[in-house]
């Protein structure tokens, strides 16, 4: 009868398996990598452009990544799209913000930098902010690409990518209250909306959550 392993070994060999995680999410880029992939599924080129990054470099980490079992990927066609491999990755990416953002000071610095150009621009809650959808109060902007919007977004929201705002503009009545939102908090895209807008004269906001927080929350 072959006898059970150790507590010793047991723990050994678990603390290991879980090390593989920690080991692959050592590098800034491959944690890039899984937040544009948070957004939806995309191909290596549009991931290279999006993180400013050569084919060859995010193919390697997607290989790590891979290997790691944290995304998995499927063909269309000629191009070879990735996505997350479950939602506890996401789950899992989100924990990590918040905890990175609890305890280093660093990303408070980073932020208040970030947004120190922004110091008249007023920021409301999600749930400020579905209070005002559910009074038809509010517009809520995502000004995130088309793919990412479809991929999942907050109930109400209306996809207008960053790249379309101009146009979308023209359209408004001035009277209405706006709202903004993309990727997370950090995101320069809706703080450029609201800029955007503000200079029109409209009441505008962005959202305190992204989308990644955001729809969770309002599910």
């Amino acid at each position: 009868m072959e006898s059970l392993p150790s507590a010793r070994t047991f723990k050994d060999e678990l603390f290991r398996q879980y090390a593989r995680i920690g080991k692959c999410l050592s590098s800034d880029k491959r944690l890039e990598i899984l937040s544009l992939l948070s957004q939806g599924p995309k191909s290596v080129e549009r991931l290279a452009q999006q993180s400013e990054m050569s084919v060859a470099n995010v193919s390697r980490h997607l290989q790590i990544l891979l290997e790691a079992r944290l995304v998995t990927f499927q063909k269309q066609g000629t191009y070879v799209i990735y996505s997350l491999s479950s939602p506890e990755v996401a789950d899992f990416l989100l924990a990590l913000w918040r905890v990175s953002e609890s305890q280093l000071a660093d990303i408070t610095r980073i932020k208040e930098d970030f947004l120190q150009h922004a110091d008249d621009m007023e920021t409301l809650t999600l749930d400020e902010v579905l209070e005002k959808l559910e009074a038809g109060t509010i517009i809520l902007l995502d000004v995130r690409p088309v793919g990412e919007y479809e991929a999942g977004h907050i109930p109400g929201a209306i996809s207008v990518p960053f790249d379309k705002i101009d146009a979308y503009i023209q359209q408004l009545a001035p009277d209405l209250e706006i709202a903004a939102y993309c990727r997370g908090p950090y995101c320069v895209y809706s703080t450029e909306v609201v800029k955007k807008l503000k200079e029109k004269g409209f009441t505008a906001y962005r959202l305190a959550e992204g989308h990644w927080s955001g729809i969770s929350k309002a599910k």
